[in-house]
């Protein structure tokens, strides 16, 4: 008996799920820990069609209900399941499990996902604004009595009562700018929170001298004020970079941590990290290839869109080459290890995402580029106003430094703040409405300078789902024995085919002894005859250029083809259609084959194509559009293309991608609809104009106001209205977006 013979009888009727491929070697500290306390384990699974309460409820029940397994909780916002379960339970059981359910499933590697799974520095933000803005109405009352005109000890005890209100909260809401403040500092170069922490100090320093030496001015309202305004910006800020993790952490985690080795002629389950290139490695049917290597044994077909985006499956048998992430579809393969771990093609693909990661972070949002120039500005006025003063009135430091404090807190940067995060909620609500989540928070600015758009084809512009095309020109005598065929196959092709059939109202024919052959298709007896439905050449025929799987009847004739296309995704046409008429440059880059590629291309009326391009062919090719000066936005959705979505200007992901793709995009399209990406490219050019004009709002305030202050005219309360009033003026017209 062949190995691969003995393997397939050990494995009659089970068939493995579909796992992770692995992408890092280093077990990590967590996952030892598990090994070393046998007495539970806890498993992590990515979910990625979980979208609502009811699939929470399913998947937890579902999975509780499994013997030894303990508890089960679904994060619905990262789409992932925990499970504490007895030692026994493995990650493939859950698999099986939750594909009963109706949902694909991955192990993740808990260990490798620093990424916390609360929002902490959110949470924190809105923890201080709440605080903030509940002490800024309290002492807004206090302020009224001294307004309408409380003098001396009444006056005192109320500027007393801000002061123990306004002091402790200023100490504690206004952490996040001290702590930017004094890193800045340290850096040896002045950021946007220095005027900030500054003009925070300065107006508590002085209202408590003011209110120490009985004075009828104390501004604790105006610093409690600006700590609000200030803190609702930069939340406004942080929810729009919230969903944005790394994608080449989220690609370290999609491993399959463990491997079926064969030593010493029994099969073991050993850690990624423990094989040895040279040794043998067994993968199932509907398992993903843990390592790159050569088959050495068994035949099956293999899918390669994850990595490469091509559509027809290939033939696997002795000698073939696969790689880490294909999966293997019908027959049991014996591969001999050539690259495990880092030093897959996988993790490969991971080191170009970091890369292209690395280099986006160096693009610097409008507020920032303005920042720049503003903050020293902002120091020298102040210090001007100081000195000029001083000299003015004779060295009265009290009324000198109430001056420049004016300066400071008038002309401080609260609707610099505020003038993109508030368009870009804005505008992300906007986006939502139409089907569109914004994660990162410079996206809109990035997609607005866009003059160049590449496309993935499969599973982006397609559904990544074939669809036969010629069943009505097909005998529906012949048509109901393919069906019977094709309803005892797990095969792409032969799922679709029944499938279409069924949809046809076709009856299978009554088709007996069934047996799929690895690697080539699947057999049976009709009327006495042997029938066949696979590959060209195992039918007794040759393949046509297209996408097809052939019935052989066994009559001496040719076998009949039954062709398939990708199915388009809805509103790609009017997307592609848009783009051009906004004149955008259009590529198509695939994996695919040139006919498949072409023919797609020629549809969509898309002018340039490249086809059976490679994960790293595809980055490199963006990468190079980049440096002859285009701003590329890359649409893609499979793991081929992640290097390439982190390294584009800026980059859209069906939300059906999967997850590292959906990570390393800046933009998530959350319906099968693809038309609203020109409109996103539409609103992203309105949003960095109200931005600009936001950016005009505050230079106009400034120039008004900043005099006032300068001469004396404006007291830090009238310039902390003042300045409350042009971020109010900033906000309306951030609304204008809606």
């Amino acid at each position: 008996m062949t190995m691969a013979a003995r393997i397939e009888v050990a494995d009659e009727g089970h068939v493995s799920p579909s796992a992770c491929p692995a992408c890092d070697v280093a077990p990590s500290a967590a996952r030892l820990a598990e090994l070393a306390a046998p007495q539970q384990a806890r498993l992590m699974l990515s979910i990625p069609a979980a979208h609502c309460a009811a699939c929470i409820s399913t998947v937890e029940s579902g999975l509780e209900t499994l013997p030894g397994v303990r508890s089960a909780r679904v994060n619905l916002t990262l789409k992932r399941v925990s499970v504490e379960a007895d030692p026994e339970v493995t990650a493939d059981d859950m698999v099986v499990a939750l594909k009963g359910l109706g949902y694909e499933a991955y192990e993740l590697d808990a260990g490798l996902l620093s990424a916390t799974e609360t929002d902490r520095q959110g949470r924190e933000l809105l923890m201080r604004l709440g605080v903030a803005g509940f002490s800024m109405m309290n002492i807004m009352l206090l302020s009224v009595a001294v307004w309408s005109g409380a003098e001396d000890a009444t006056r005192d005890m109320f500027h007393w009562i801000s002061a123990a209100i306004a002091l402790p909260t200023v100490a504690f809401a206004g952490q996040p700018f001290f702590r930017n403040a004094w890193n800045s500092l340290r850096a040896g170069h002045l950021g946007m929170d220095v005027p900030i922490s500054l003009a925070l100090i300065l107006a508590s320093a002085i209202s408590l001298f003011e209110t120490f030496y009985s004075g009828k001015n104390a501004y604790f309202d105006a610093a409690v004020m600006l700590t609000f305004f200030l803190l609702a910006g930069r939340y406004l800020d942080h929810r729009t970079r919230a969903v944005a993790r790394s994608a080449a952490e989220e690609l370290a985690a999609l491993e399959v941590p463990r491997a079926t080795v064969l030593r010493d002629g029994a099969e073991v389950v050993v850690l990624i990290s423990e094989l040895a290139v040279g040794e043998q490695v067994l993968v199932r049917p509907g398992g993903r290839m843990p390592v790159d290597g050569v088959v050495v044994d068994g035949s099956s077909e293999i899918d390669r869109s994850l990595l490469t985006g091509e559509s027809l499956s290939a033939f696997a048998g002795p000698g073939t080459v696969v790689s880490a992430g294909e999966v293997n579809l019908t027959g049991p393969l014996l591969v001999r290890v050539t690259a495990a771990g880092k030093d897959s093609s996988l993790h490969r693909m991971a080191d170009l995402v970091a890369i292209a990661e690395s280099a986006k972070t160096r693009y610097t949002s409008l507020a920032e580029r303005a920042a720049r120039l503003y903050s020293p500005s902002v120091h020298i006025l102040s210090f001007g106003a100081f000195g000029a003063w001083m000299w003015i009135t004779g060295g009265d430091v009290r009324y000198s430094v109430n001056i420049s404090a004016a300066v400071l807190i008038i002309t401080c940067p609260c609707a610099l703040g505020l003038a993109v995060p508030a368009v870009v909620t804005a505008a992300s609500g906007k986006l939502f409405r139409k089907g569109l989540l914004i994660k990162h928070g410079t996206a809109l600015e990035r997609l607005a300078e866009v003059d160049t758009v590449v496309f993935d084809k499969t599973g982006t512009l397609t559904l990544g789902t074939p669809a036969p095309t010629n069943l009505d020109s097909q005998p529906e005598a012949e048509l109901a024995v393919a069906a019977a065929l094709a309803q005892a196959s797990s095969h792409p092709l032969a799922v679709a085919l029944a499938a279409a059939a069924m949809a046809n109202g076709v009856t299978p024919s009554r088709v007996e002894a069934l047996r799929e052959v690895p690697g080539y298709g699947i057999e049976g007896q009709w009327q006495g005859r042997t029938v066949r439905l696979g590959r060209a050449e195992w039918c007794g025929g040759s393949a046509l250029p297209v996408t097809a799987t052939y019935l052989s009847l066994d009559d001496g004739a040719a076998p009949r083809a039954y062709t398939f296309a990708d199915s388009l995704r809805p509103g790609a046409e009017l997307a592609v259609a848009a783009l051009a008429a906004q004149g955008k440059h259009l590529l198509l880059i695939s994996g695919d084959a040139e006919g498949a590629v072409s023919d797609l291309a020629a549809r969509l009326g898309i002018a340039k194509w490249v086809a059976g391009a490679l994960p790293a062919e595809k980055s490199a090719r963006v990468a190079e559009l980049s440096a002859q000066g285009h701003k590329v936005l890359m649409v893609g959705d499979g793991l081929n293309d992640t290097a390439a979505l982190a390294a584009a200007h800026v980059s859209i992901s069906p939300a059906t991608a999967l997850d590292a793709a959906r990570v390393a995009s800046d933009i998530v399209l959350l319906g099968q609809d693809m038309a609203p990406i020109a409109d996103a490219v539409r609103i992203s050019r309105q949003a960095t104009r109200r931005i600009k004009e936001n950016f005009a709002i505050s230079a106009i305030y400034n120039v008004v106001a900043v005099p006032l202050a300068l001469t004396g005219f404006a007291t830090p309360l009238a310039a902390a209205l003042a300045m409350s009033l042009s971020s109010i003026t900033v906000s309306l017209n951030a609304l204008r977006l809606r």
